[in-house]
Parts: structure tokens; C-alpha cells; sequence
């Protein structure tokens, strides 16, 4: 599909080495946006969906429905100094979130560059050492050890030789703010190794959405968002912290029911997707 088109934003979608998916749309309407983030960097962006789901909550958090048309947005509200920048390792995919960015509402606030993570974090270290973010976010590749496609561009976009959660957690438990937060959507069934991992980093459990397809299937996917020991939101879900001793907010979405998307996924996804 050369172009995507959400509600307030389309994508071109032909050049990304990963395209528009099911796990980037439920990352992008999951994770936890309060409105208070400036700072925030899309690790892996692809054509830049995730991103642009991010920064349209962000705006209409700050200025309502307004937000949706920034240039319309009153003269008299603060000026919300969001900063999105967003890296990957595929050079056409990079330049192809650019473009996507360049033609959203909301260009003026994002950025994407050409890089691994390794490199921007290089490149922190010497021209921003004291730079940190409100929300680390990314859809990484998370094969391992599947057999490997042919498309070495397919195959970095899939794989995690090149990008894998520990590299994010890693790079969370630096260049996060004290209340800063690092959302990912994985397997299922690398929750408990990469808790585990997340603690060995300082790093903790604050929010777990386990998802399934329908209701008779177990939960293939999980959104998972870890802060640092001490980090509480209160929210309209309900209060969340993060440390020893407090448990995360947990939950199950179910994405179809009888045969068609769910009450609770339309309204999850109902300011993005025609469903």
C-alpha cells in the first residue's frame, strides 16, 4: 500500500523496510501519553507512524481538538516546546518518516534522522550529554532465532541482531528523565526475561498490556512500559508506580470478538484508524 492513511495524518508507506503493522498502531494508542512530555525519541520508526500517533496525542492533550491543526491552536496557550525525534538504522526508511513527518500537522515538532541506536547515543555523549527524554519509545525487531529473510533490509527491520530490547533498556536507564518512561511492544512470552533484565538496570515495571487476538487465544503481544524506582502517574486507569513493592497496572486487550474488532480495540484506536 504506497500511502496509509490515518484520520488526521497519512504515510507514504512504500520505501520503509517495515511498513504500517498491527503492532505499531497498538504501541501508538497504548502507550502512556500524559501530555506533560517534551522530549521523546522513536527508536526503529519505520515510516514514522508510531511517532506521528504520539505527537497527535501529545498536541491534543495540550490543546484539545485544536491540536489536530496546530496553526489554528489559540495564540494565548503555552507554547508546548514538543521535541520527536525518531532514528533508524535503514537509510530509506529514515528518509521516508522525514517526508511523512514534513507532510503532518505537527512538522515543526518532529525530526528523523539516519541512525543506530549506538551511533545516536555516540553522538549524544558529545554534542548533548545532559539531553534526556520523557518517552523512549519503540516497535523493535525481535526475532532471534527464526530462520532469517533473504531481504537483508527485511531482515534488519525483523531481526534483533541489530536492535534488541536490552539496547533499549540499556539506553532508557541513562537518558531518561527522573520521570521519564520506555515503552515497548513485544512477544508475549519475553515478559519475564526482560522484567528481569529491566530491574537489573534500575529500571521498572510500570504498566503491562498484554494482548490477544480473540478471546479463546492467549496474549501473543505485550505492551510494556518501565520508569525508574520511585516514578507515579495518577491517571484516569487509576494511580501507576514504579519500584520494589509495587505491582504495575496490568491489562488485557482483545482485539476481535464474534468475528469483528472489538468494542474495547474501535475505541482504543477510534482517534486514529476508520474502523
Amino acid at each position: 500500500m504506497p500511502v496509509f492513511r490515518f484520520k488526521h495524518f497519512a504515510v507514504s508507506n512504500s520505501r520503509s523496510a517495515m511498513k504500517v503493522n498491527t503492532d505499531g498502531v497498538l504501541l501508538g494508542a497504548l502507550m502512556t501519553v500524559t501530555g506533560r512530555e517534551s522530549h521523546l525519541l522513536d527508536v526503529g520508526t519505520g515510516t514514522g507512524s508510531v511517532a506521528l500517533m504520539a505527537v497527535q496525542r501529545l498536541f491534543v492533550a495540550l490543546y484539545g481538538t485544536d491540536g489536530l491543526f496546530p496553526e489554528t491552536a489559540s495564540a494565548s496557550s503555552p507554547d508546548p516546546g514538543i521535541s520527536i525525534e525518531a532514528i533508524d538504522i535503514d537509510q530509506a526508511s529514515a528518509d521516508e518518516a522525514s517526508e511523512n513527518f514534513s507532510c503532518s500537522p505537527w512538522c515543526g515538532s518532529m525530526t528523523a534522522c539516519h541512525q543506530s541506536l549506538a551511533s545516536f547515543e555516540d553522538s549524544l555523549r558529545v554534542t548533548r550529554p545532559s539531553a534526556r527524554y520523557d518517552l523512549v519509545f519503540s516497535n523493535p525487531p525481535y526475532f532471534e532465532s527464526s530462520l532469517k529473510a533473504p531481504d537483508p533490509r527485511r531482515r534488519t527491520a525483523r531481526h534483533a541482531d541489530t536492535l534488541s530490547y536490552r539496547d533499549l533498556v540499556s539506553f532508557a536507564a541513562e537518558w531518561l528523565s527522573d520521570s521519564g518512561r520506555l515503552s515497548m511492544i513485544l512477544p508475549a512470552d519475553l515478559e519475564r526475561e526482560v522484567r528481569r533484565y529491566a530491574v537489573s538496570m534500575g529500571m521498572y515495571p510500570l504498566r503491562l498490556v498484554r494482548i490477544r487476538t480473540s478471546p479463546r487465544r492467549p496474549c501473543s503481544r505485550i505492551v510494556m512500559e518501565f520508569s525508574r524506582e520511585g516514578t507515579s502517574f495518577c491517571l484516569p486507569g487509576g494511580a501507576m508506580e514504579a519500584g520494589p513493592g509495587h505491582a504495575p497496572s496490568e491489562s488485557v486487550l482483545t482485539i476481535m470478538e464474534e468475528g469483528t474488532y472489538s468494542s474495547e480495540y474501535r475505541s482504543l484506536v477510534s482517534d486514529f484508524l476508520f474502523v
